[in-house]
């Protein structure tokens, strides 16, 4: 067995020399290869997306610092790119819907219907968004149905999101929290009880117009209390009053915010405005 092995070993050694066979020993690290940095983009792109797939020349997403959540004590951090509507200390970014200063009462964080004042609305108008706000109803509870601690979120200054104290409290399906007023009832009622801070998170996209027709309308997204009520949800047209065509607002419009005469209050109001991906 000895004699064999010494013969195929002087074989092989015979067989590398005249280059038949390459002997190959497991590389140093100095001789791995390095780790690719990037990926190689295909030559094939999704249909509507002018980006081939996994192509390192596409621009990045903005970095952002997220937010933090609130407590029933405590409202929480925004994140780093958002638009605060609100501080906690006064409404400098709201005026009357009828012009002048926003008449509602701010104290201890928060602002509260003043029943008999005006509607308030933003000063800044904004189209796509993404809006955060938290909300809280009368207690001990008073009134019933639409009675009940009313008041409501418009986007766009236009389309109602209901505020409603709806815990124990039946009304219309679609008049109750987390509705589209007048239009789509929540999936579920996700309400606590009278006294508690109420969050609701919303994706609005306003309707796009060409040639003076609506070719897309608008859709909401709402989570109340973290539970999804509204899941992309066509709106058909404003919420107040009969039915009615869109109205053109040159594609931006105020958050409003309404008075109900019921002292219904607000806290840690923020926006993102919503950009297309890279």
């Amino acid at each position: 067995m000895k004699k064999h092995l010494v013969v195929l070993t002087a074989i092989l050694v015979l067989l590398a020399t005249a280059g038949f066979v390459t002997v190959c020993s497991r590389p140093t690290t100095s001789q791995k290869e390095p780790v690719k940095q990037k990926a190689e983009a295909t030559a094939t792109a999704w249909p509507g997306s002018k980006w081939p797939m996994h192509d390192m020349q596409r621009p990045q997403p903005p970095v952002i610092t997220p937010g933090t959540f609130s407590t029933q004590q405590t409202p929480g951090k925004p994140p780093s790119d958002a638009i605060v509507l609100f501080n906690g200390k006064d409404l400098s970014n709201w005026q009357s819907v009828k012009g002048g200063p926003a008449q509602w009462k701010v104290e201890h964080g928060y602002f509260e219907v003043v029943p008999g004042t005006p509607d308030i609305e933003t000063k800044q108008k904004f189209g796509a968004i993404q809006l955060h706000l938290e909300w809280s109803e009368p207690t001990p509870a008073h009134g019933s149905s639409q009675g009940r601690g009313n008041s409501g979120v418009f986007l766009q200054g236009e389309y109602e999101v209901q505020v409603l104290d709806s815990f124990h409290n039946i009304t219309y399906p679609d008049g109750q929290a987390g509705a589209i007023y007048g239009q789509h009832p929540p999936m579920v009622n996700a309400c606590r009880p009278p006294g508690e801070w109420e969050t609701y998170d919303i994706a609005y996209t306003p309707p796009v117009w060409q040639d003076g027709k609506v070719t897309t309308p608008p859709y909401v997204t709402v989570f109340m209390n973290g539970v999804l009520v509204q899941n992309h949800a066509e709106i058909f047209g404003p919420t107040s009053g009969s039915p009615r065509p869109y109205p053109d607002l040159g594609g931006v419009g105020p958050l409003r915010l309404q008075d109900h005469h019921n002292p219904v209050r607000y806290r840690d109001i923020w926006i993102r405005e919503l950009k297309p991906a890279p």
